[in-house]
């Protein structure tokens, strides 16, 4: 592995390993937590990441599309940058590997390190979804308390309940307690969109605190906007901004099926919607809905944050609901388009990500509409660049499944395309579709016009009528 690896930003860092005797530990295994620790490495730390190492191969393999991620992960694996642990049962052993000390050294706690060659701690970074199964809340929450360096910053991540960060932050005794939100992550684009964040929200437990995260500086220094408030607020703010973003898609796609009645091209509508400064641009493509991991998830968490108060929230569950049916709409018109006579055909689906430059499918929209053709008996031919994997092992054992080396592989057997996510830097071929002149099921709503009206066969989009 060349030590030479850039990423698309213009500025580049170079590890600095000055201080050998500092760690940063990191417990957790997802995407966050990778990214996190290589990120870390390439700002000059040296990076103990602490998860279920099972789990954790999954993900890196999972994660495969990252490419720049995973070339950076193996780099500063070998290098020792970056040094994966297993994740013990109790917090306080992870704890007593870095501050094994008698209480007559209590007053002389860094020299006692430095001559020992010990490595003193950072900072603590744990990731809540990653250790919630393993850790129970009192048990880490008193290990940190009865820690000898009460001074170290330590740093929260994670989707939970409102409230529940900050619950945590006020029953642990140290000061120097923060809280991290990744609204700015975006899969397919992690490592840079963590090194120059589109918003940097910080939770801060001791206000004006943010000099104790000097590591995180350059990070805080590239986000394109910050904010820094007390843990609730940040939490809060988390969870309206993600709902917002769910209410937006969902709001387009109801308008879509209205849009279906008149004769409108929804995709136009939105174009001209984004051209008022008062709505903006981004989050008005209609389509199958939001997948992934965070929308969902956080749209489920406030959903029992609101029952738990005992409050209705009657827009977040149009929104939920309006998400879910959204779904199944293209095999809805796949169904009236045939009259229901659809047994046994063969259809192509391009696409499984739940979005383009993903390789992850939770929440997509290709695992309903699965299910509703195989119930039917229909064959599918499934090409999805980015997820092949993904879906293999979920699908391995369904006859009626086969994956695709590419798109207009075996187009002559299927009656239907289905398109689910394609990535706009591939340009579709028109002519090779047009050879079969079979109907275009488009949930992503991926053609542009000219295309639609290049097609032999016919068309069927989220709110486009042909």
């Amino acid at each position: 592995m060349s030590a030479d690896v850039s990423h698309n930003n213009h500025y580049q860092y170079e590890p600095n390993l000055s201080n050998k005797a500092n760690v940063c530990v990191l417990v957790g295994h997802s995407i966050e937590a990778i990214t996190s620790a290589v990120v870390l490495a390439s700002l000059g730390q040296r990076v103990h990441l602490y998860a279920d190492l099972d789990i954790l191969s999954q993900q890196l393999h999972q994660y495969g599309f990252e490419h720049h991620l995973q070339a950076l992960w193996q780099m500063y694996e070998q290098q020792q940058i970056i040094v994966r642990q297993d994740l013990p049962d109790k917090a306080e052993k992870i704890i007593q590997r870095y501050e094994t000390i008698s209480h007559e050294d209590n007053h002389n706690i860094e020299a006692r390190y430095n001559n020992s060659g010990r490595q003193t701690v950072a900072l603590y970074w744990l990731f809540l979804n990653s250790i919630k199964s393993i850790w129970l809340d009192d048990n880490w929450i008193t290990a940190f308390n009865h820690s000898h360096q009460q001074t170290t910053p330590l740093i929260m991540s994670g989707i939970k309940q409102l409230g529940y960060v900050s619950s945590l932050s006020s029953r642990l005794q140290r000061a120097w307690v923060y809280y991290i939100p990744f609204v700015f992550l975006k899969d397919g684009d992690a490592y840079s969109s963590m090194l120059s964040p589109s918003l940097w929200l910080l939770g801060e437990k001791t206000a004006n605190s943010t000099e104790h995260l000097e590591i995180l500086k350059p990070i805080m220094q590239q986000a394109r906007a910050t904010h820094h408030a007390d843990i609730s607020t940040i939490e809060f703010a988390r969870s309206s901004i993600m709902a917002m973003l769910a209410t937006r898609v969902s709001f387009m796609n109801e308008m879509s099926r209205l849009a279906d009645s008149q004769q409108v091209d929804i995709k136009q509508v939105s174009h001209i919607m984004g051209l008022d400064e008062r709505v903006g641009s981004s989050y008005l493509q209609a389509g199958w809905g939001v997948g992934g991991n965070t929308l969902p998830a956080e749209l489920s968490k406030l959903q029992h944050s609101s029952q738990a108060h005992s409050l209705e929230m009657p827009l977040l569950e149009s929104v939920i609901h309006i998400n879910e049916d959204q779904k199944e709409l293209i095999f809805r018109k796949f169904w009236q388009y045939f009259d229901g006579f659809i047994d046994n055909k063969t259809v192509m689906i391009w696409g499984g990500s739940y979005k383009s430059g993903s390789g992850r499918t939770a929440g997509s929209a290709i695992h309903p509409l699965l299910a509703l053709l195989w119930s039917y008996n229909i064959r599918t031919l499934v090409y999805s660049d980015k997820a092949q994997g993904e879906l293999a092992a979920l699908y391995e054992q369904q006859p009626l499944f086969k994956l695709i080396a590419s798109p207009y592989h075996q187009m002559n057997e299927a009656q239907a395309i289905f398109i689910i996510s394609w990535s706009p830097r591939d340009e579709l071929d028109i002519v090779k579709i047009n050879q079969q002149a079979m109907p275009v099921f488009d949930a992503q709503n991926a053609l542009t016009r000219t295309q639609i009206q290049q097609l032999v066969g016919d068309y069927r989009g989220i709110g486009r009528s042909n």
